[in-house]
């Protein structure tokens, strides 16, 4: 399983799958995964989280980088 670098938000700020993620209940599915931080290539270990957005149920992983400062991935397909 890989993990691809999305985007980064603020706190109850930012965009993923075209809505605010903030605005949705996560569910964590009890994994983690290492991903890498973008910008200065630090690894982090970030919990994988499901939520349900317009009926349909979305992984991601997400953590904070730094202070409400978040980061999100999601998962790659061969």
């Amino acid at each position: 399983m890989s993990w691809k670098f999305e985007t980064t938000g603020l706190n109850g700020q930012c965009k993923l799958f075209d809505v605010n993620i903030f605005d949705y209940d996560w569910k964590s599915t009890g994994k983690r995964v290492k991903v890498q931080d973008p910008i200065y290539g630090q690894d982090h270990i970030f919990e994988i989280w499901q939520t349900e957005i317009g009926g349909q149920i979305r992984c991601f992983a997400a953590g904070e980088f730094s202070n409400c400062v978040w980061g999100f991935y999601l998962e790659t397909h061969p």
